[in-house]
Formats: structure tokens, sequence, C-alpha cells
């Protein structure tokens, strides 16, 4: 005897191949035309809906009555109660895991995380923390944020929140804890690590953004210092990812090295996983004056294509661009298009490979979603960027210039990172001066001594803006 689940599931099925046909057009229209939409790293069209043809609708009715009957007799007779929302989910994860690896479902409590993602912007004290032994320990507090403001350091432990310990607390609870609605308290008792000092700290929550353009050096301020040679006047831009305000950092950032007097730049998009296309083609774009950026195309979509124009361009100075084997996504559109057009030398190694469009499709008004590869991207000159299972060696990804190729260790690659890391830490005691250049050529290598960390790759990238240089 049929069950309620198994009869409610039937009822929306239906029990003729025409109602099997409209039920699956009716799901893709609420789906995928009625609810809002964002994007995670494409302003693609998001795809309409499309009926099965009718030599089709017999499978579909097949295919739907099959699961309906597989979910029913899980939900009755396995040997332990199962939730129906994880069988549901579980199925859903099931199917895109099929398509390829960047689809994905996104349940409700993974949303709101997706989403400070992409907006690069959230409701709290801007704080980054880590759990030691049981402690909770503060990363580093964001520049200028609240928690900046009250004296919070990197190394300082949260002893509670709100009158609750945080003795054994997770990072997702004191995560959970810490945020909230923009204007409300929050009541921290926390342990200062230079001084040793307990002190109850009352912070406001304010909306806050995290800087995805950063420079070369933090000055003592802590503010970001984005000249890295001052005497040969080369600027330093570090993108880390590619969010709705990853462009107008940028700009602020470019006005301000013209009014230093930069002559060239270095944008560094190593470790780089890529972002919003909207924020790729804005990037680009402050670059270049004319010419195709980026386009889009795919089974179910609009083509589309972004081209540059002349407003508001930074092009009277030189450039090259640091991409290694973590650059993905939106940092190949950006080193493809000054690479196509010939505005920036690209130096490092080769890309990650990745030419996918995701849309970010909401479901249940919003409490969950799905992340669907619904288009890929073509770079200007039309050459491959996607790794395809197979792809032959060379080509894929984007290749740095010949002469400007830099092949990382995975020791240098480690050693860049931490560098990077300790960088984004923030203290009130000056921070060290960043290591000063050192060539190669001036290593000494012994058993004694230990190497100073040498960046090969924004070494040669600097050595070739110096050859610009020189040939003024």
């Amino acid at each position: 005897m049929p069950t309620p689940f198994l009869t409610a599931l039937r009822f929306f099925i239906g029990h003729s191949p025409r109602s099997s046909t409209c039920f699956a057009a009716v799901v893709m229209v609420g789906v995928l035309v009625g609810g809002v939409r964002w994007e995670t790293n494409t302003a693609a069209e998001t795809p309409g809906p499309s009926e099965p043809p009718p030599a089709d609708a017999d499978e579909y009715f097949e295919l739907l009555t099959l699961f309906t009957n597989a979910l029913d007799e899980i939900d009755r007779n396995y040997v332990q109660p199962v939730s129906r929302r994880e069988l549901m989910e579980a199925a859903i994860e099931g199917m895109l895991k099929k398509l390829d690896r960047h689809s994905s479902y996104i349940p409700p409590q993974g949303l709101d995380d997706l989403k400070t993602d992409v907006e690069s912007e959230f409701g709290g004290l801007g704080i980054r923390i880590s759990a030691d032994k049981g402690s909770l320990i503060v990363i580093s507090p964001l520049y200028a944020s609240p928690a900046y403001r009250v004296g919070i350091e990197a190394g300082d432990a949260i002893l509670s929140i709100d009158g609750m310990s945080t003795d054994g607390m997770s990072i997702d609870q004191a995560v959970h804890k810490l945020k909230g609605p923009v204007g409300s308290e929050v009541v921290l008792v926390v342990r200062h690590e230079l001084q040793g000092k307990i002190e109850t700290l009352r912070v406001s929550r304010e909306v806050v953004r995290v800087q995805s353009v950063l420079g070369y050096r933090r000055q003592p301020n802590h503010a970001w210092d984005y000249v890295l040679d001052a005497n040969q006047k080369i600027g330093y831009l570090r993108i880390t990812s590619f969010g709705r305000h990853t462009g107008q950092e940028l700009r602020d950032a470019l006005v301000q090295m013209q009014q230093q007097g930069m002559e060239s730049l270095i944008l560094d998009l190593r470790f780089n996983p890529g972002g919003l296309l909207s924020a790729a083609v804005e990037v680009s774009d402050l670059f270049l004056a004319t010419g195709r950026i980026v386009s889009t195309s795919g089974r179910n979509v609009v083509a589309r294509s972004w081209d540059a124009v002349a407003e508001g361009t930074f092009d009277r100075f030189r450039m090259a661009v640091l991409v290694n084997r973590y650059s993905a996504s939106a940092s190949e559109i950006v080193s493809a298009a000054l690479q196509d057009h010939g505005r920036a030398a690209i130096v490092g190694e080769r890309t990650w490979g990745k030419a996918s469009v995701q849309n970010i499709i909401e479901l249940e008004g919003g409490r969950s979603a799905l992340k669907l590869t619904t288009a890929g991207y073509q770079r200007p000159s039309g050459r491959n960027i996607q790794r395809y299972p197979g792809s032959p060696e060379e080509d894929w990804g984007v290749q740095p210039d010949p002469q400007l190729v830099v092949q990382a260790t995975s020791e240098e690659m480690d050693l860049l990172q931490k560098h990077q890391s300790e960088l984004d830490l923030l203290r009130r005691v000056t921070p060290p001066e960043e290591p000063q250049f050192v060539p190669v050529k001036d290593v000494q290598v012994n058993q004694t001594t230990e190497v100073p960390f040498v960046d090969r790759q924004l070494q040669k990238a600097i050595e070739f803006l110096q050859t610009q240089y020189a040939k003024r």
C-alpha cells in the first residue's frame, strides 16, 4: 500500500507521460526563471526552461517514477530512520557530481558563506580566528575594522563571547556568535598576547568589507604601500579574488599610484582562484582602451561578449602580470585579455585551466541553491584555456611569455604563501620591514646561513620592467 510520502510524490509527477512533461517544465520555470538569480563567476544569461521533445516524454516519466520508487523504498525500509531532506540533498549532489567538478549543491547552511565570499562583506567585527588546543586565537583583525579599532591584535586569545566561555568552542560556533545585525554589540574578554593583559571589550558590529586588492608591504599605520621600487617607479598590486568591489578598489589604488608617479606595474594574480566574471571584465577594462575582453557561450544560454571602452583606462605605463598554477577562472580571463592585446607581459607558470562559467540558481525561495555550469568562455585570440581530460599538454591554460617562464618548486610555493600570510597579520607594534628584493646572484648559500626567501617569479617581472625602463 503506498505511503503518504509516495502518494504525494506521485501526485506531483502525475500518471501519464503528458503530466510528466508538464511537471518537468514547471520545475524548471520555478527554479531557473521565477527565482532571484545571482552569480559567482558569471554574468552570462541564466538558462531558460527547456521542455523535453515529445519523443522523450515517456523516458522522463519512467525515470521520475524510478526515482520516486527508490526514494520511497529507502524511506520505508532502510534499517535505520533516514532524514528525507538528507536523502533529497544526497540525490541532488549525486546528479551534480556526474556533470563536472565545478557544479555543486549549496545547502541552506552553506549559502550565507557563499554570499559572503561573493560580496566580500558581512555584518561582524572584522576578525579572522583559529582554534588552537581548545582556545580561540586571533589570526588577525582586518584593517580599519571594529576589531582593529578596539585594539585586538594577531595572536590574542578570545576567552569569552557575550559571557560564554570559548573553551572548546568550534570555529563555526564562534563565527556564528561573532556575526550579527549591523549596529548590535558583542562583549569579548580578550587576553593580549604581547602584554598578557586580560581586557573586556565592547564592540559594535559593522558592515565589514574584505579587501581584495593588496600592496607590496604594510606601512607603519598598517595601510598598504603599493610602491615596490621608488627609484624606478615600479608599483605592485596583488588581487586575491574577484568580488563585487575589486574593480573600485583597483581603480582607487591606481589613482593613488599615478599620483606618486608610477611608470610600471606588476599585477600579481598568483593563488587567485577567480570569482565574478563581471569583476574580471571590469579589471581588464581598466587596462584596455579597445578590443574584446571575453565572450561566453553555452548550450542553453544567449551568447555574450564584453569589449573594452576607452573611458577611465589606465594605459600609460608598462605592465607585467604574475600567474602560477593556482591562478584560475577570472584570473585567466584578465591575464589572457591583457596578453592577447599586448598590454602586459605574462610572467611565471601556466595557469590552472578553467574556462567554464557557473550560475548560482536559487532553490526553495533562496534557502538553498545550485551552482551549475551553464557556459564556457573564450579569450580574445580564441586559444583554448579549459583543461579537459586528455588535453594536449600545450593546449590549455594561459602560458607565460616564452622568455618569462619561471617554474616554482613546491618549497618556493609554500614559502611564498607563508610570506603573503605574514603581510596580512596586523599587530600594534610596527610590523617588520618587508624583506628587500634579493637577486639570486647575491644569495650566499652555506651550511650555517639561512637562505633568504627569493621570489624568482617576482624577480623576473622586475627584471623585465627594468629592461623596458632602460629602453625609454
